[in-house]
């Protein structure tokens, strides 16, 4: 009888021991914050204590009406997006003012909506801002600790190193990469604008934008072995959707929902294993091909990263491996995916405005006359570059 109420004692020590320390370090440390953040004029929704403002996340989402065709289009043209696929993000807006606090469980986020402030942030140097762990911890299998990822001084080193690799003079160099990738695609259009007999012809856009920025970067990175960077960029696309199926704001908070999550875990592992060989496999194979080159005008990207990489004294030879995968993935991942939504959107917004259409062609007959934009004519398109 002794034996058994020193042991519920014990269990029940032990259980108020535990919710104590996940007050202390959970909702404690989370209050403090948000106080902080209050004598500050900044304000916003009520946590709970355990889910925060998840519950009422997801209550206004699913009580906010699907929009029409018409009111989407009325949304797109005056690009504001955010109240249909955020309908929580505008209601705490219009309620606590551009910027506010809200947390999804155990994470405390901050909403921005001043652009002046968020050119600020973007400018500054410090070290001390950096990406989200919640974030970063997800997307490890598709960035490794590449530029997109890493923080502090391992983010300023790698920057050092692949910035330069980015200037003007040798982005010009890429130029007529992009033309030739991009007339296909435009031989492919005209194709169903034809097989509908010279009338409108309903297209898909975004896919084809995604393949010619998948194709770009695979030349312009990989030069010769193009053909094994469209293999890693079909991994690496296998893999952006595995990981994608996982909300950032509304994953697993719970037991079941983290179990039925480790079922893709092997997936994703075999998917980066995969592309981290082909990466490096395609890096030897380079090494291989420019032993014997003295110059690197005409060099591809992978092979003037890896050159900066082995240049760098601080970098030794398992770091300078790691460097070189990670961020091969991540030029990739960035380059295509950004791209081919901003291709996406300046397609839109034109046929919306078929007016800046005419005058972009007038200009472009103008200066290129019969050929082909090249990185000398690009500066004259005075239209384009929104001058």
């Amino acid at each position: 009888m002794e034996a058994a109420l020193v042991f519920n004692s014990a269990v029940a020590l032990a259980i108020a021991f535990l919710l104590g320390h996940l007050y202390k370090t959970v909702w404690l440390k989370c209050e403090t914050m948000r106080r902080r953040l209050r004598m500050q004029g900044i304000k916003g929704p009520p946590p709970s204590i355990l889910y925060g403002n998840l519950p009422e996340m997801q209550k206004i989402q699913a009580n906010a009406a699907k929009p029409s065709s018409t009111s989407l289009a009325s949304d797109i043209v005056a690009h504001d997006y955010t109240s249909t696929l955020f309908p929580y993000f505008e209601q705490w807006r219009k309620e606590y003012g551009p910027i506010y606090t809200y947390s999804t469980g155990m994470r405390q986020h901050m909403y921005v909506n001043q652009p002046e402030l968020v050119k600020e942030m973007n400018q500054s140097i410090s070290l001390d801002l950096g990406k989200p762990s919640y974030v970063t911890k997800r997307l490890a299998p598709m960035l490794g600790n590449g530029l997109l990822r890493s923080n502090g001084h391992c983010w300023a080193q790698q920057r050092k190193i692949v910035a330069p690799e980015f200037f003007m003079d040798k982005v010009k160099g890429m130029v007529g990469i992009m033309v030739e990738s991009t007339q296909p695609l435009l031989r492919k259009w005209q194709d169903y604008v034809e097989a509908e007999d010279g009338v409108n012809a309903d297209i898909r856009v975004d896919e084809d934008l995604r393949e010619v920025s998948a194709d770009v970067i695979s030349r312009a990175s990989f030069g010769s072995s193009n053909l094994r960077g469209k293999e890693i960029f079909a991994k690496l696309r296998s893999l952006q959707k595995a990981i994608s199926n996982q909300s950032f704001l509304f994953g697993a908070t719970n037991f079941a929902g983290r179990f039925l999550a480790m079922k893709k875990h092997d997936n994703i592992g075999n998917l980066e294993k995969e592309i981290e060989s082909l990466i490096w496999d395609t890096v030897k194979e380079r090494e291989q091909q420019c032993a014997g080159a003295s110059s690197s005008s005409s060099s591809d990207l992978m092979q003037l990263i890896l050159e900066g990489a082995v240049k760098d004294q601080s970098l030794g030879k398992d770091s300078s491996k790691r460097f070189i995968v990670d961020n091969c993935k991540n030029i990739y991942f960035a380059g295509h995916e950004s791209t081919a939504v901003a291709a996406s959107w300046c397609l839109m917004l034109l046929a919306l405005h078929p007016e800046w259409q005419n005058h972009i062609r007038t200009e472009l007959t103008k200066v290129c006359g019969d050929s082909l934009p090249d990185a000398d004519s690009l500066p004259h398109l005075k239209t384009v570059n929104g001058n």
